[in-house]
This record gives C-alpha cells, sequence and structure tokens, in this order.
C-alpha cells in the first residue's frame, strides 16, 4: 500500500460509505448494538447456572474464554466483514441520539453483578479448582471487555462520563488507563515513545511489562503536571488517578466483606486476566507502524495508516467498533456508532478477537504479521516501527522480500503513472 495515498487526519476517507446527501441512511445495527451491554449478562446468566447445578453444568464456569476465543472469533468467520458504514451526513444524527450511550452505560451494573456473583462462587469451600479457574476466566474476560466501555466513555469530557468510565475499569484495577489512553496514547500513539504502541519483532510477553509498567509511569506523570498547572498536590481529591484506585479498593473491599477473603486471590487474578486482555488489543492495534517525521524531527499527524484495522461484525458489536480503530484515532471523541471504516487503512487478517491467540504465540503471530507490516510499507524497512534488540536481525531476514515488494510497488506506481498520461 501506498502510504501517502491514504489521507490525513479530519478528512474523509476513502470508504464505502454511501452518498454524503443520503440524509435518511439508518442504522441497521441499531439494536445489534445491544449485545454490548447483553455480555455481561450472559455472563451472569450463566454463573447462576453453575451456581444452581454446579455438577451438571460444570462447563457454564468456563463460559468467559469460551466466548472470547471461541464463540466470536468462529461468529466473526462465518459472518464476515460489516456491511454498513454511515455517511457524513449521517454523523450529527447519530452523535445526538442518546440511545447509544445508554447501551453503553447499562453494561456496568450488570458487570458489577456479575463480578460478585463470580466472587462468591468462587470463594465457597466446595468449589473445585479447576471451575475456580474458570470462573476467574469467565469474569476477568468480561471485565476486559469492560474497559472498552470504559474506553468509549473516557473519550467524552462530561465528567459523569469519565467516572462511570473508571468504574467500569475498578473491576480489573485498571482506572489509570482513562488518564493515561487520552493524554498520552493519543498523543504519542504510533512512535517508539508510546508505551501501548508495539514493534515489530516485539513478542507481547516483551511487550506487556513495557506497556503494563510504561502506561502507568505516563498516567502518574500526566496527572501530576495537570494538578501542577491547577496549583494543587498530587495527593488533592482532584487527583483522578486516586479517585480511580479508590474505587477498585471500595469494589474490592465490599465484596471482599460479602464473599469473604477467599475472593481476594480471585478479584486479583481476574483483575490481572482482563487488564491483559486490553493489553492484547493494543499490542494488536499498532504493531510496527509509525509515524515518520518530517525534516524538523517532528512527528507527522495522526492518519489512518497508522492503526490495523478490521471490519468483522460480531467483534464490531462486542467491542463498540473499535476495529475500526483509523477512525477512532482520527475522531477520538466520536463516539462508536458513528466510526467509519477505512478501506486503505492496513487490514488484520481476522477480528480483533481472533487475533488474540495468535499473539500469545509469538511465532504464530511473526508468521501472521511481519509481512504485512512491510507490505504496508512498499518493502520500506526505515518506516517501520522496529524492536532495536531485533532490529539487525530482522531487517537481514527480510532483506531479500523487501526488495521484492519494492520492486513490485515500483512498477504499480510505473503503470498508474503511464495509465495516467494515456488518460
Amino acid at each position: 500500500m501506498n502510504a501517502k495515498a491514504n489521507q490525513a487526519v479530519g478528512q474523509q476517507p476513502a470508504t464505502s460509505t454511501p452518498a454524503s446527501g443520503e440524509k435518511d441512511w439508518k442504522d441497521p445495527k441499531r439494536y445489534l448494538w445491544l449485545l454490548g451491554p447483553a455480555l455481561p449478562g450472559i455472563g451472569l446468566a450463566a454463573l447462576t447456572g453453575y451456581a444452581l447445578a454446579p455438577r451438571k453444568l460444570k462447563a457454564l464456569a468456563w463460559t468467559g474464554p469460551a466466548l472470547v476465543h471461541g464463540i466470536i472469533p468462529a461468529l466473526d468467520r462465518a459472518i464476515g466483514e460489516d456491511k454498513s458504514n454511515p455517511p457524513e451526513s449521517a454523523v450529527r444524527s447519530l452523535e445526538q441520539d442518546k440511545y447509544y450511550d445508554r447501551i453503553v452505560k447499562a453494561f456496568i451494573p450488570t458487570q458489577y453483578a456479575m463480578t460478585v456473583m463470580g466472587a462468591w462462587l468462587a470463594s465457597r469451600k466446595k468449589t473445585p479448582v479447576e471451575d475456580k479457574i474458570g470462573l476467574t476466566l469467565t469474569v476477568g474476560a468480561i471485565n476486559g471487555v469492560g474497559i472498552n466501555t470504559a474506553h468509549e466513555l473516557g473519550h467524552k469530557s462530561n465528567k459523569l462520563n469519565k467516572l462511570m468510565a473508571m468504574a467500569a475499569l475498578a473491576p480489573t484495577g485498571y482506572t489509570h488507563f482513562v488518564v493515561e489512553h487520552n493524554f498520552g496514547h493519543h498523543k504519542r500513539v504510533a512512535t517508539p515513545e508510546d508505551p501501548a504502541s508495539s514493534r515489530m519483532g516485539e513478542s507481547f510477553w516483551k511487550f506487556l511489562p513495557r506497556t503494563v509498567f510504561g502506561g502507568m509511569k505516563s498516567a502518574v506523570k500526566i496527572e501530576k503536571a495537570r494538578l501542577e498547572r491547577k496549583g494543587k498536590s498530587f495527593w488533592s481529591l482532584d487527583n483522578e488517578l486516586l479517585q480511580g484506585w479508590a474505587m477498585s479498593a471500595g469494589l474490592f473491599g465490599a465484596t471482599t466483606l460479602v464473599c469473604g477473603p477467599r475472593a481476594v486471590p480471585f478479584l486479583a487474578a481476574q483483575a490481572v486476566y482482563g487488564a491483559s486482555l486490553l493489553e492484547s488489543v493494543n499490542y494488536i492495534e499498532h504493531y510496527g507502524l509509525l509515524r515518520q517525521k518530517d525534516k524538523n524531527g517532528k512527528y507527522e499527524r495522526t492518519q489512518p495508516e497508522h492503526s490495523w484495522n478490521s471490519n468483522h461484525v460480531v467483534t464490531n458489536l462486542f467491542l463498540y467498533q473499535l476495529q475500526r480503530h483509523s477512525d477512532h484515532h482520527a475522531h477520538p471523541t466520536r463516539s462508536y456508532q458513528a466510526l467509519r471504516h477505512f478501506e486503505k487503512a492496513p487490514q488484520l487478517p481476522g477480528g480483533y478477537a481472533s487475533m488474540l491467540l495468535p499473539a500469545y504465540v509469538p511465532r504464530w503471530w511473526y508468521d501472521e504479521m511481519d509481512k504485512r507490516v512491510i507490505d504496508h510499507y512498499e518493502g520500506d524497512l526505515s518506516k517501520i516501527n522496529w524492536d532495536p534488540d531485533r532490529k539487525d536481525e530482522l531487517m537481514a531476514k527480510y532483506a531479500d522480500y523487501a526488495a521484492n515488494v519494492a520492486a513490485e510497488a515500483a512498477a504499480r506506481r510505473g503503470e498508474s503513472a503511464s495509465e495516467s498520461e494515456a488518460a
């Protein structure tokens, strides 16, 4: 793909959208969006079924990982890509429709009920160890998806929305995400300085500690600077990090009082798994992509080419179209229902859910993605965001492949130029 063919932030990308004059456009997924808040409901129903018949319905303890790693990817493959793409003329009316906002917020009450139910079941003496593991992964998986609910709410300037975003993050203890994602990741995305942008040749397991500790450090720095501008101490009650951590402590404390001290390892383990799902998606979204610098050493503006996208409809519904990631970075405050698919943005081989397992297995991931990165940059290895520890090794490994890709790209450009001259 020719990177120059992509359009700058704020401009309408080349897509398959209907003509902008179609002002009567209706969202064909309007009621399908209810699948989002239905997810913790599915989890709660599964846990309730397990509680009523734990021996007969043992498999229900594993509902979460089965959904995230099995059922949703299978449905993505079976149903295929999302055919709907709102025209620019429909964006304003979609943004003003409060129905979509209510759908996102409806996730949180059931999320909390499911978390407490899971803690109660996992803290019972008679619950087998293998069932406790399944219950932990189920609750963690759905709370991990809940981070995406927080992502949607956290991009809104309204204080209530930000508090609800932190509430959605409280079960995973990852409330600092609201601060770092908005004011750190969106500023530094697709650069070596961003802890949430993975580098080509960097495994998920190497990326994970870098993004966790780097993100936390970034959030503290950002919030400290914000409070200093207001003349306040880091320990001020206005500190959004402290507010979020207090929410997590309150939730974990109240749940432990209800369910007993055996709930503590469950709460900690499900939080780790849920947060790891967020970081798995972060790993997927910008792998190897790099914003180039101008002659003054300043990074170019974020463009559609700086995010990996997918347009599979089922994951789109469950993740509030997070897979339309280029439009999200172009318009961070734009609500999920109005996000558009960019045909010229780099595309993943499958939906985000389908890419989670490959991300955990480095060789599998590299086989799926490394050549895609090189194809995206038309064989120009200098444009890639490399893992510095593996850059020389990988440049040597892919030198011949990159040369072939570059030659094919040059031939295509020559053909296009000839066609233009003939026209």
